[in-house]
């Protein structure tokens, strides 16, 4: 009976969950996409199809191996992902990170650092969009629903909200262009925003859309480098010059001082409407007072 407890208390600790989910979620992804990229490359499809739909399948992938992970692991029913309200959230999400990606560029603009050259057709975009709903999907499904969610089980909204948003800054250091303060910038606007959007949700379409809507609206319509990598094809030529506080850098417009006030200000928000609400989780020792 005691090796069963010892055993049950194994399998149930968030660090053995976080690290047995994702490392299904990436195998799987990872197998997926290879398999998809060699299938597809036997077919006539032109390139942006064929990334267009290897990263359908890589969505669905990551959406699929989430689902039945925790479904079974965890004996649950998946509300996170759930359909109910899905067009609010979608809507919302879009419509906030097109916003605030649309003022940080604005700000650029404004300081005489952003001008469009010419528009591309609208078939441009089909990379872009592409690249941008995929990542979006799996770092929400990896971040904010394996890291974040099961952190906060334990340790409460915040810490969990500090350490994912931590852990996710630190995860774009690699990336051509970054330092210190690029990657602090992402954990601030990105780690702090998307984790509060979570919080505030209790689903993850809400970031994801958020977050795919940020970065399509960064790369595929305006034109600007997203996270230190390189450009894509955009509707929009662009050219961003001008000091680096105001334009980010070479890490793009994500690095900038505008992308982190903006971000910061939605971030407050959200978590004061969590706060009215009562969606704030306490860490497992206060609830053990209570």
């Amino acid at each position: 009976m005691n090796s069963l407890t010892t055993k049950q208390k194994f399998f149930n600790s968030p660090i053995i969950k976080i690290i047995l989910s994702l490392l299904v979620c990436i195998l799987i992804v990872n197998i997926g996409q290879e398999i998809a990229k060699k299938l597809l490359n036997f077919t006539s499809l032109d390139k942006s199809y064929r990334n267009l739909l290897k990263g359908i399948i890589v969505s669905i992938l990551a959406i699929g191996s989430y689902t039945l992970f925790f479904k079974y692991y965890e004996k649950r029913k998946i509300t996170e992902l759930s359909t109910n309200r899905l067009a609010r959230n979608l809507i919302l999400g879009t419509l906030i990170g097109a916003i605030l990606q649309s003022l940080t560029i604005l700000i650029i603009y404004l300081n005489g650092g952003y001008f469009v050259a010419s528009i591309n057709p609208f078939s441009f975009i089909i990379i872009p969009l592409t690249v941008a709903f995929t990542t979006a999907i799996l770092e929400e499904i990896l971040i904010r629903g394996i890291v974040f969610r099961l952190i906060e089980e334990k340790l409460g909204s915040y810490y969990a909200l500090l350490i994912s948003a931590t852990l996710f800054g630190a995860l774009h250091l690699p990336n051509q262009g970054s330092t210190f303060l690029s990657a602090l910038s992402i954990a601030i606007e990105a780690g702090l925003l998307l984790g509060a959007a979570f919080m505030y949700s209790r689903n993850l379409w809400f970031p994801i859309a958020l977050h795919f809507a940020w970065n399509f609206m960064q790369s595929g319509f305006y034109g600007a480098i997203t996270s230190g990598n390189e450009k894509t094809n955009s509707l929009l030529i662009s050219k961003i010059q001008g000091s680096e506080l105001i334009t980010g850098g070479e890490f793009g417009p994500e690095g900038s001082i505008q992308a982190i006030l903006f971000c910061l200000i939605a971030t407050i928000l959200l978590l004061v409407l969590c706060h009215k609400e009562n969606k704030i989780i306490p860490p497992y020792w206060k609830n053990k007072l209570r």
